[in-house]
C-alpha cells in the first residue's frame, strides 16, 4: 500500500474532479456520433471546462504557482520556482470519436525539473502517479518498467504524424527500422498513456516526435520513477524543450535509440 503526500492528493483530486465532467461529456459524445458534422466544438468546450476545473483547484491549493496549460498557455505566478504543466484532455481525437482511451495530465515543475506527476484515465479509473524519489504507482500498486531485454520480444508504442503535423518521412524511416525487429508496434493515440504504460511494464518502449511539454511532462517522471530511462528521440536530456521522446527500460531504451539513429542514416 502507498500513501500520497498532500501535494499528490491535491493533483489527484483535481484530476478526478475534471474527469467527472469529461466522463459525462464522453457519454453524450458517443450519442452524438450519429450526426454528420464532427462535434469538434463540443470537444473544445469539454477541454476548456476540464482545464478550468484543474486551474481553480490547483490555484486554490498552491497560490502563486505558475500554470502552463494546453488551452490557456502560460500564466506567470508570483512563485517563479514552481509551474504546473497541464493537459486537460490528452487523446482528443480518441475522445472525439468515442474511443475510450484518453487522459488528464498534471505535472509540477520545480526549478526546471518535474517533481510530481499524475496521469488519469477516467474510463478505466487508473490513476498513475509519482513523486521524485518516491516511486511510481497506479492507484495503490507500485509499478516497475518491464524486464524484457530483447527487441524481438518487445512491444513498442509510438505516435503517427497526422494532417498538418510532424515529419512523415522521418517517421516512416523510424518505423521501418523498428517494426521489423520487434514483436509489435502500437499506436493508441495518447502520448500521456503511452508513457504511463511504459512505466507499468505494458509497453517495453515508446518514441514520438512533435509533442508538446504538457503531453509528456508527467510521463517523464512516471517512467523514471518506475526504473526506466527517458531521453529525447536524438538521445539528449532536453525532452520537454525538444518535443520528442524515447522511453523504455534500461536495456530497451538504448536499443530503441540505436534504431532511431540508424533511421537518420
Amino acid at each position: 500500500m502507498s500513501t500520497q503526500t498532500a501535494l499528490l492528493k491535491v493533483m489527484s483530486d483535481a484530476a478526478r474532479k475534471a474527469a467527472r465532467d469529461l466522463n459525462r461529456d464522453f457519454g453524450e459524445l458517443a450519442e452524438l456520433q450519429v450526426a454528420k458534422k464532427a462535434p469538434a466544438d463540443f470537444v473544445s468546450a469539454a477541454d476548456l471546462k476540464a482545464e478550468q476545473t484543474i486551474f481553480e483547484m490547483l490555484s486554490k491549493a498552491r497560490p502563486g504557482y505558475g500554470f502552463l496549460g494546453e488551452e490557456r498557455g502560460m500564466i506567470e505566478g508570483t512563485d517563479k520556482t514552481h509551474t504546473w504543466i497541464v493537459d486537460p484532455l490528452d487523446g482528443t481525437t480518441n475522445f472525439l470519436h468515442a474511443i475510450p482511451h484518453f487522459a488528464i495530465n498534471i505535472a509540477l515543475q520545480r526549478e526546471g525539473a518535474v517533481v510530481a506527476a499524475v496521469t488519469y484515465n477516467p474510463i478505466t479509473n487508473e490513476l498513475f502517479w509519482a513523486e521524485k524519489g518516491k516511486g511510481c504507482f497506479v492507484n495503490d500498486k507500485r509499478l516497475r518498467v518491464a524486464a524484457r531485454t530483447r527487441m524481438d520480444e518487445s512491444v513498442i508504442a509510438t505516435g503517427i504524424p497526422f494532417l498538418g503535423h510532424g515529419q512523415h518521412a522521418t517517421f516512416l524511416k523510424e518505423l521501418h527500422q523498428i517494426s521489423q525487429r520487434v514483436a509489435g508496434v502500437r499506436r493508441f493515440g495518447s502520448a500521456a498513456l503511452d508513457l504511463a504504460w511504459v512505466a507499468a511494464g505494458r509497453y517495453d518502449g515508446f518514441w514520438e516526435r512533435d509533442l508538446k511539454s504538457w503531453d509528456i511532462a508527467a510521463g517523464l517522471l512516471l517512467v523514471t520513477e518506475a526504473g526506466g530511462r527517458v531521453t529525447n528521440a536524438d538521445g539528449g536530456d532536453d525532452v520537454l524543450g525538444s518535443g520528442s521522446v524515447c522511453a523504455g527500460n534500461l536495456d530497451m531504451q538504448p536499443l530503441l535509440l540505436e534504431r532511431l539513429r540508424a533511421a537518420r542514416g
